[in-house]
């Protein structure tokens, strides 16, 4: 098999050397120092150590440093990282002949292509479009929304704009979440063509102030109303004072500038938003405007839990007029009142492709069967229902069982060939990913096998090849990539590769001694860490179970666990004493709710105590109304990876509802188990 022309003849021998070598082999590379380095900054002569030192000095921008080393690095398996790094930091003041000699070079290469789209973002800064317009066909990730919109504005002034390419810069620019140059001159010049209206500019305005960008909302009203910049500031800074300050709003400009201080107040006070929308300004505001204003506070009073909620969506004349993230706030708050009509309406009113999203096509389907549905609703449903249905996640699990059946584990696939194994084995992304990771640069060993499996061709891997790739990721214990990997499948389903169990004696020892569900445990490690045992989060967590330091000696203290130190909780039987402890006593606090205990697990007790307190609800729409998307996303998938877990464990079929139950405020005539659970 010949290896393909992505490395110097160097690199590439050292590369597929390194793929049989152990996690922990070392490359030596040439000692020579630069030219005016003295013996004091001397880098060492182990490649590992000088590629780890190369990535420290990149994250300090330290130029010099780079480029004393960069020889330093020539052979060792990741020098296409450390050349990257190297020019990458000043690729401001590159010359053009550099960074194309640099492409040449490591053509084929994940990192040929992130300096291409490094390179792609500054051409279009400069709006150098000639040079864009020659980089840009060779540009093979295409999943930098900037880049993409400013390759639309060229397409535009070229008059060779696809087919919706105003809809896809507006889609570009609303999914950001930071002001960009890229998506902003795109908007700006499609509106400019009046390929964009008014509109479609306001309102991104509006998500913007909703997001609390300013800057952004800045960038929008420069596009469609640069004359009333100036009041930006203040609406955004104290809404309050701006809407009593004024009485009218005479023009659209001053409309649009009230429904953006209505959506700033709204942030920080629904109620007082609705008073000033309700009794001033509503009357001054177009249907529309007052549409989006009213389901903006009914989102905010939904993720406060508020009763009030329901009663602002309902002031929404028509639901057209709001956006699918609105619609999906009013689905839920409808949900937690019960108003399956309400539900079935908004749903319906959402995007085509929201619409058939998983979470929207479930509920759907329950709307349609709630009261006395027709024929046609309960063939409707069905449909639904069986367009989601398999054991993939939440809502497909649930749509199995609303159908009849159970959760069980789906046949294997064909068992690998030795010749996709080899493929797999062979290609150089991959084993530099496997080194990189090894060596201890998870984030840029992650970032190259995602490329290679994901972006590298059009489409991803197909199937089998992301079988075969996942499996070499399993056997060197890569657990993450090997999981991810798996899950990109469409026509088939591994669950040795999907649902793997590491450490499984140790995990299912200490589980059943305290009473917990081995199941329940690997969906939490599953979703915390995905088995990564130097997994640590950004605010402290550590390990396989994502143990907070004061959580864990509080937890140590509770067990009896003498002589605890916080460095313990990154030993693995530690980590999984303390983790399923702690999960433990949560779960005892919550009456053994699987559901409220994963949230508590996630975002602290105190939340999903308080998040409980209302109607007593089916934990479904209680787990899709937790007002942070982190925490109702985890939920959710803790849940379902755990009743998958469990098929695996015994064989049987699985109930996700069962493990659901329902939630509802405490009840006050039981003691609190665990007040203190930190």
């Amino acid at each position: 098999m010949q290896l393909p022309k992505i490395l110097t003849p160097l690199a590439a021998s050292a590369l597929l050397a390194c793929a049989a070598l152990p996690a922990a082999a070392q490359t030596q590379v040439a000692t020579a120092l630069p030219a005016g380095a003295n013996a004091s900054t001397q880098p060492p002569a182990q490649g590992d150590d000088v590629i780890k030192e190369m990535q420290q000095a990149f994250r300090k921008k330290d130029s010099r440093k780079l480029t004393q080393l960069l020889p330093l690095a020539r052979g060792h398996v990741l020098e296409p990282w450390a050349a990257y790094w190297e020019l990458r930091v000043r690729l401001e003041e590159a010359q053009p002949a550099e960074i194309t000699g640099f492409l040449q070079r490591f053509a084929g290469t994940y990192q040929e292509d992130r300096l291409r789209n490094d390179w792609l973002l500054l051409l279009g800064q400069r709006r150098d479009w000639a040079r864009f317009a020659e980089q840009h066909p060779q540009y093979r990730m295409s999943d930098d929304r900037e880049v993409r919109c400013y390759a639309l504005a060229i397409d535009l002034v070229r008059g060779t704009s696809p087919e919706g390419a105003a809809q896809e810069v507006l889609r570009h620019w609303n999914g950001l979440r930071d002001a960009d140059d890229g998506c902003t001159h795109a908007a700006g010049e499609f509106f400019a063509a009046r390929q964009l209206s008014a509109l479609d500019v306001w309102r991104e305005a509006r998500l913007s102030a909703e997001a609390n960008r300013p800057r952004a909302v800045r960038n929008a009203v420069a596009i469609v109303a640069p004359e009333v910049l100036n009041q930006v500031a203040e609406l955004h800074d104290k809404p309050a004072q701006f809407l009593r300050a004024r009485a009218t709003a005479p023009t659209r400009q001053r409309q649009e500038l009230v429904v953006l201080a209505l959506i700033r107040q709204a942030a920080s006070d629904p109620d007082v938003a609705a008073e000033l929308l309700e009794n001033k300004w509503g009357v001054h505001l177009s249907a529309e405007e007052r549409h989006w204003v009213w389901g903006v506070i009914g989102k905010q009073a939904a993720l406060r839990l508020s009763p009030s909620a329901q009663g602002y969506f309902n002031k929404v004349g028509k639901d057209q007029d709001l956006n699918d993230d609105l619609l999906g706030w009013k689905v839920r708050s409808a949900l937690r009142a019960g108003q399956w009509r309400t539900v079935r309406r908004a749903i319906e009113a959402m995007s085509e492709p929201t619409r058939q999203d998983s979470t929207w096509a479930y509920w759907e389907a329950r709307a349609l069967l709630a009261g006395q549905p027709s024929e046609a609703d309960r063939t409707r449903a069905r449909s639904l229902l069986e367009g989601i249905a398999s054991p993939r996640g939440f809502y497909e699990q649930l749509a199995l069982e609303d159908l009849g059946q159970r959760i069980t584990v789906p046949p294997a696939p064909a068992p690998l060939t030795a010749q996709e194994k080899a493929a797999a084995r062979a290609n150089p992304s991959l084993n530099r990913a496997l080194y990189a990771i090894a060596a201890g640069l998870r984030s840029e060993g992650t970032r190259e096998w995602n490329y290679a499996t994901n972006l590298h061709a059009p489409g991803g891997m197909a199937d089998r090849e992301l079988l075969a790739a996942a499996d070499l990721a399993c056997q060197r214990e890569v657990w993450d990539r090997c999981i991810n990997t798996s899950e990109r499948t469409r026509a088939v389903m591994d669950f040795g590769q999907r649902y793997p169990m590491p450490f499984q004696s140790a995990v299912v020892a200490r589980s059943q001694g305290i009473g917990l569900d081995p199941a329940y445990v690997y969906g939490l490690i599953r979703q915390e860490s995905r088995f990564i045992m130097d997994a640590r989060s950004g605010v402290g967590a550590s390990g396989l179970m994502q143990v907070m330091p004061a959580t864990a000696r509080w937890t140590a203290k509770k067990i009896g666990l003498n002589g605890f130190t916080p460095e313990q909780i990154n030993d693995r039987d530690t980590n999984i004493t303390i983790g399923t402890a702690y999960l433990k006593l949560a779960l005892d606090d919550f009456a053994g709710s699987m559901p409220m205990a994963a949230a508590a697990y996630n975002a602290g007790p105190g939340r999903p105590r308080n998040w409980r307190n209302g109607p007593v609800l089916d934990a479904a729409i209680w787990a899709e109304n937790v007002p942070f998307t982190e925490t109702r996303d985890y939920v959710k998938k803790v849940l379902a990876n755990t009743t998958n877990y469990a098929a695996i464990l015994t064989g049987q079929p699985q109930s996700l509802r069962s493990r659901l139950g329902v939630v509802g405020p405490r009840d006050g005539a039981l003691a609190e188990v665990n007040k203190d659970l930190p």
